[in-house]
């Protein structure tokens, strides 16, 4: 697996990706502004694919501006999850882009959302340091979000 700056090429993908969540996120493949967030980041280099192959296995969107830094928008295929390629996507995005001090903040499900379990998310970034904070505004399918920080040096 290579971890990499996301290409005009990778865009595709990113729809593919989205298609595998939009039961959890609520509709994103048709989305204009969907299309314009990957868009905008792939030209700011601030989008990540972690690939083998010619297979994407999954992609980051991150806000590098500090001193909050922000994922927002992180998934890995379905059938590559549970196989490190998140906890890549995160390091690399780390190396790359956070210079600290500060914090990385990410928002997904709440506690109470059928995706918070069966998507591992929460687990996934308690296994990287985060730690749950403030609840926020629900998703686009009405269900529940929480925004997750670790700080960073």
């Amino acid at each position: 697996m290579i971890v990499r700056l996301a290409r005009e090429q990778d865009f595709p993908g990113f729809l593919g990706l989205a298609a595998q969540v939009q039961h959890w996120f609520g509709p994103m493949v048709e989305d204009p502004g969907f299309h314009s967030a990957v868009d905008k980041h792939i030209r700011r280099s601030t989008a990540l694919v972690a690939v083998a192959g010619s297979d994407l296995l999954g992609g980051l969107l991150f806000g590098a501006k500090p001193p909050i830094y922000h994922v927002h928008w992180l998934v890995v295929s379905e059938k590559a999850r549970g196989k490190g390629v998140g906890g890549a996507l995160m390091a690399d995005a780390r190396r790359r882009f956070v210079l600290g001090p500060g914090s990385i903040e990410v928002v997904t499900f709440g506690a109470d959302h059928p995706g918070a379990v069966a998507s591992g998310a929460r687990a996934f970034y308690e296994r990287l340091g985060f730690i749950s904070a403030e609840a926020t505004d629900p998703g686009l399918e009405g269900g529940s979000r929480q925004v997750y920080r670790r700080s960073v040096t």
